[in-house]
C-alpha cells in the first residue's frame, strides 16, 4: 500500500493556498476523499492511509480559491478547475503531488 499527501502553493501571492477545495477521485471517477488546504496549503489527514497501486486523480478548485480571495477572473476563467492525473505503482513508499498555481499557470511533480 502507498500514501498519498498534497501541497498548494499560490505563486500570485507568493504563499501557502489556505483554503482551496480538493478532491481525490479513483480510477472509475468515484470521489474517494475531499477537503480543504489548511494554513500551510496542505490537506494532513484529508486522504485514506493507504492506497491501492492504480489511477487516481486530484482536483484543485482553483478559480474558486482565487476568486474568494477578490482576485478578478475572466468569465470564464483561464483555470477553473486544475485536474492532476497520476498513477501509483503500489510498490509501497509515499507520493507527494505538489501544486504551485496562479490564475492563468501551475506546474506540478512528483515530490518527496
Amino acid at each position: 500500500m502507498t500514501t498519498l499527501s498534497t501541497h498548494v502553493l499560490d505563486t500570485m501571492h507568493g504563499c501557502p493556498a489556505v483554503g482551496m477545495a480538493v478532491t481525490l477521485h479513483g480510477a472509475d471517477g468515484v470521489p474517494l476523499a475531499a477537503g480543504v488546504t489548511d494554513a500551510d496549503g496542505r490537506c494532513p489527514g484529508l486522504f485514506p492511509p493507504a492506497l491501492a497501486a492504480g489511477a487516481y486523480r486530484l482536483d484543485f478548485a482553483v478559480a474558486d480559491y482565487f476568486r474568494a480571495r477578490g482576485v478578478a477572473l475572466p468569465d470564464p476563467p483561464f483555470l477553473d478547475v486544475v485536474t492532476i492525473a497520476f498513477g501509483m505503482s503500489g510498490a509501497g513508499g509515499h507520493y507527494h503531488v505538489p501544486l504551485l498555481v496562479s490564475p492563468f499557470s501551475y506546474s506540478t511533480y512528483r515530490g518527496s
